[in-house]
């Protein structure tokens, strides 16, 4: 049995399993929409509400996760959620009707809002108590999860179209991934007891600035700080860019530069090759350059690239603008959640909330300005998306990671026990 000694490397490798599960889980279902449809007959319409019960359900979780996160710890609420998306995928093959469909999608909803916001406070831990990033790297096997899915799918499809036997082959894959994060999945920090709260507001009273930095105490549903809303801000454009331009990029290059068939799937590949090589190598960038700039540089050439992409027109130039904005966006989700969750854990559930908030009305907003002005405005104001996350990063306060690195030991490497 293999076993990694390395303190960081084993809570790496649990925590990417937890991005990699979530990635899986979520590509798993939706690649089988199409079946779905045919089983339950579904119209588009249906399909439509389907994917919206999901994404109302992961709005929903946010005044619990909070509460959930202070209660049980990210390393339990993680577990559970995932125990519960594995379930989800049975559920979906035994589900009589379409109104169960719909509670079974809002129920994975719900669950996946927990292991957001679990998974990430789980990635901000781990460079608080190592010093070192790895956040870019844990979002990138997010994208491998959805990507391993999809060849699974494509697997599964060619020897039989059963779904209850592709969603058995998945939720092994599941089980194995969870048993892998559950080897070295964080424990979460002891909670502060409430006399240290009050000497701890006593001191921000007396610190003076340090209020606008920590939200204010407030019976029930507490009030996000000013950082907070920054950065609610922030994740809502990035994830419209970065959603929009994942399910536009295509339409654009046919019917807006004429593309030809061959060519127009080429704008999703050059976005998501871009966005999975950027966050391999984006915690070296944050290391060396700091969260703040790697935001604000790579919004910026998000949005003045694909800006001047649409200005020129032509095939070339769109791809070479979509490659700016998987390349620049890729590492902004991931330095917000880090920014959020040293926040605490109620401005991590919000600002989860507002990524899952772009994420789903994103695509939307474009279809209805490029329905009444043309796709080329529509895409106009997915660059300006991300031109708005370069104003925002400048308002948020950015962790100072310790550059120094951890001391490990000459074995501490992955060894046959």
């Amino acid at each position: 049995m293999l076993r990694v000694r390395d303190d960081f490397l084993r809570a790496h490798l649990a925590i990417a399993a937890l991005f990699c599960f979530l990635g899986f889980q979520y590509a798993t279902w939706v690649s089988r929409l199409p079946t779905l449809k045919t089983d339950f007959e579904l119209s588009d319409g249906r399909i439509g509400l389907l994917l919206m019960a999901s994404g109302i359900g992961a709005a929903a979780s946010f005044p619990l996760v909070a509460t959930m996160m202070k209660r049980y710890g990210s390393r339990t609420l993680a577990t559970v959620s995932a125990i519960v998306l594995g379930l989800v995928l049975a559920g979906f093959t035994l589900a009589p009707n379409f109104p169960v469909l719909l509670l079974v999608a809002a129920l994975d909803g719900v669950a996946v809002g927990f292991l957001n916001v679990a998974m990430n406070a789980q990635g901000a831990a781990l460079e608080v108590r190592f010093g070192r990033t790895a956040m870019s790297r844990l979002h990138a096997t997010f994208s491998a999860g959805l990507g391993l899915a999809a060849l699974l799918a494509s697997g599964v499809n060619i020897v039989t179209t059963t779904l209850s036997a592709h969603f058995a082959i998945a939720a092994a894959v599941l089980a194995l991934l969870l048993l892998l994060a559950r080897t070295g999945m964080l424990t979460d920090e002891p909670q502060s007891t409430p006399a240290a709260e009050q000497t701890d507001e006593r001191a921000a009273e007396q610190a003076g600035g340090a209020a606008d930095a920590a939200p204010p105490k407030r019976r029930g549903i507490p009030l996000p700080s000013r950082i907070t809303i920054w950065m609610g801000v922030a994740m809502v454009f990035g994830t419209i860019t970065e959603g929009a331009m994942n399910d536009w990029s295509a339409l654009y290059l046919k019917n807006v530069v004429h593309a030809s068939p061959e060519l127009a799937p080429l704008g999703i590949a050059v976005i998501s090759v871009m966005m999975v090589v950027a966050r391999l190598f984006a915690d070296g960038w944050r290391t060396r350059f700091g969260d703040g700039p790697i935001v604000r540089i790579g919004s910026t050439v998000a949005g003045l690239g694909l800006a001047l992409a649409l200005l020129v027109g032509g095939v070339v130039p769109a791809l070479i603008g979509f490659a700016c904005v998987g390349l620049g966006i890729a590492a902004v989700t991931p330095c917000v959640y880090v920014a959020a969750a040293r926040q605490g854990s109620d401005a991590l559930a919000l600002v989860a909330a507002t990524g899952t908030t772009g994420l789903l009305a994103g695509p939307a907003v474009i279809g209805f300005v490029a329905n009444a002005t043309g796709l080329a405005w529509g895409m106009g104001v997915v660059a300006a998306s991300a031109l708005v996350v370069a104003l925002c990063s400048t308002r948020i306060a950015w962790p100072a990671l310790d550059k120094s690195p951890a001391p490990t030991a000459p074995d501490a490497v992955l060894h046959e026990a």
